[in-house]
């Protein structure tokens, strides 16, 4: 894509109700739950243009990686310094054993290797240390939304604990999240099916609206890790590397 087109995408995400109110449920888990060390250092994997950064770096000192040059670009000026290419499950630029936090944010169902990728990942982290990891889940919510997104795939919750397990980690969190408005999106996404919508379904909505759904998403930031969530339309987990 061409740079004016990731730059729009950059606007999106600093006022998109799902961009902004999952920042600050992401915040809540990785303040309450991963509790990194004082000035961690930290590693998100598939960062994006970047709108990831800020957030993570009030916990420590971030180092980003991106495939797309052109988001790289951009994820690198929002950082402040160098975003490099890695395409996992090839990380063997970074360093092992060095990290007490890697994000994975949305990333995993992009990659055709996701065993590989959690294994090369483990190998990233501090024994201690943490993985921060959110996917998609619900194979039968797949619709356009996941082909325009080019997703591999979406999971079942069961699938990400034998990934988990597989790779060596100790699960801390395993919890849907984006739950209180699971119903009106689960709806929109079976309604796309059976119209036969082909595009995706994350324009910026008006901003009333886009108020109120920043609102209600929002307020999962206090209740994930304390209130068991049943369903979602996401999944998050803190993947530990045992001590």
């Amino acid at each position: 894509m061409e740079r004016k087109v990731y730059e729009q995408m950059a606007q999106l995400d600093r006022r998109h109700w799902w961009f902004t109110a999952r920042r600050r449920i992401l915040d809540g888990v990785i303040e309450r739950i991963v509790k990194p060390p004082k000035d961690a250092r930290i590693l998100e994997l598939g960062a994006g243009t970047g709108h990831n950064l800020a957030m993570l770096s009030r916990f420590g000192t971030v180092e980003a990686s991106e495939l797309d040059p052109i988001a790289r670009e951009l994820a690198s000026e929002r950082l402040g310094r160098p975003v490099v290419a890695a395409a996992l499950p090839d990380l063997s630029m970074f360093p092992a054993d060095s990290y007490d936090l890697v994000a994975l944010l949305d990333v995993l169902e992009h990659v055709p290797d996701d065993k590989g990728s959690l294994r090369a990942i483990y190998g990233l982290l501090k024994p201690g240390a943490a993985l921060l990891l959110t996917v998609p889940i619900n194979p039968w919510m797949w619709s356009a939304h996941d082909v325009a997104h080019h997703h591999h795939r979406r999971y079942r919750k069961d699938e990400i604990r034998k990934l988990a397990e597989d790779g060596g980690f100790v699960i801390e969190l395993l919890s849907p999240f984006n739950s209180l408005l699971f119903p009106p999106i689960a709806a929109v996404r079976l309604v796309g099916k059976l119209t036969g919508k082909d595009d995706s379904d994350d324009a910026m909505p008006s901003a009333p609206v886009n108020t109120i759904l920043d609102t209600v998403f929002g307020l999962e930031r206090s209740l994930i890790g304390r209130v068991p969530m049943p369903f979602g339309v996401s999944l998050v987990a803190v993947l530990r590397r045992p001590r």
